[in-house]
């Protein structure tokens, strides 16, 4: 009787699990953090997060890099790498490096770890498409059969890793590459196959000391998985017609260097034609733009700047304050200063 009682039970729970998932998922409290797990009914991590166009500056200085930035949904990371023996610390500076906190502790192995469990479930199924008559049918595309990404409100929305490199990029970008082989052999890396971009979960951007040449010279012309962070001040210039979507998928770069001081607070009308002009040319090349270096006090000229750079089309908010940084609309914000 006893063993028909827990039999009943578990068929019972079994039931409402597969009726109820979403909602157990939200309930259960299933987002993982380090040195925690998910529910055990839980199949998506990011259950309830919408991604927005927010870029996690300096992820690694938060009590919880990575999984906050996802939580808050940022669509991109940052961490600056150094070579130390064979290993790629993470840190702002090098006084900072510890030999624990690692490119691999931090991202690459939780991106792997929580790329898998998104996909144990869902790799069974052929997601469903539409065809021009509004036919359902599962779907058999590149696009259809890619893995699913770390947003369950997105699963076809990529997250930029974006490796700033300290040390020298000749050293650096072979272990690079070696560190990234796991994320690659599992399908999880965004690539140029020689004639178009393929999206998947993660995009790597690469930076700073990075060398280009070998970002062009990647395995080869026809399998690049690793893109270069184009200088968006340059792409104006002759020499700004070599990066495009084949290699690069951000164009940064310092608000302060190319726009220059606010008077009044206000953008002038030639920084907003430079700002505009900027935007066209990146998003031309199929480049996604970024500032860095934006004003971040009083608070009502950052709000005013994130304003504008998303009205004039900046495809990232480039932000250490996630909460803020996500919002959608800075104008219900009346305090100049707080």
């Amino acid at each position: 009787m006893i063993l028909g009682i827990v039999k009943f039970l578990s068929i019972a729970w079994s039931s409402v699990v597969l009726l109820f998932l979403d909602d157990l998922d939200s309930n259960l409290d299933s987002w993982v953090f380090p040195g925690g797990r998910p529910s055990i009914f839980s199949h998506w991590t990011t259950h309830g997060v919408v991604p927005v166009q927010c870029h996690s500056h300096n992820d690694y200085w938060r009590p919880v890099p990575l999984y906050s930035a996802i939580e808050a949904g940022c669509i991109g990371v940052e961490a600056d790498i150094w070579l130390s023996d064979d290993e790629l610390l993470v840190g702002h500076n090098r006084f900072t490096l510890h030999d624990a906190v690692t490119l691999r502790s931090l991202y690459l192995n939780p991106l792997l770890e929580l790329l898998q469990t998104h996909n144990t479930r869902s790799s069974r199924l052929q997601p469903e498409t539409l065809d021009a008559d509004g036919t359902q049918h599962g779907g058999k595309g590149e696009e259809d059969s890619a893995p699913a990404g770390v947003f369950a409100n997105n699963p076809y929305q990529t997250l930029a890793l974006l490796i700033d490199f300290k040390t020298a990029g000749e050293t650096t970008w072979p272990h690079l590459v070696k560190q990234l082989e796991p994320l690659r052999e599992a399908g999880f890396l965004t690539f140029f196959n020689g004639v178009e971009v393929v999206n998947r979960p993660i995009t790597v951007v690469v930076t700073g000391d990075a060398p280009f040449d070998h970002v062009l010279l990647a395995t080869n012309t026809t399998h690049r998985d690793i893109f270069f962070d184009a200088p968006l001040d340059q792409l104006l210039e002759a020499e700004g017609d070599v990066y495009n979507y084949t290699n690069s998928d951000y164009a940064s770069v310092d608000f302060r260097k190319t726009i220059g001081h606010l008077a009044s607070n206000r953008f002038s009308q030639g920084q907003l034609d430079l700002v505009r002009a900027q935007v066209d040319a990146a998003h031309a090349r199929g480049l996604r733009v970024r500032y860095w270096g934006t004003p971040t006090w009083p608070r009502g000229l950052r709000n005013h700047v994130w304003h504008v750079l998303v009205r004039e089309q900046v495809d990232l908010i480039n932000t250490d304050d996630l909460r803020e940084g996500t919002m959608q609309d800075w104008r219900k914000h009346r305090s100049w200063f707080f």
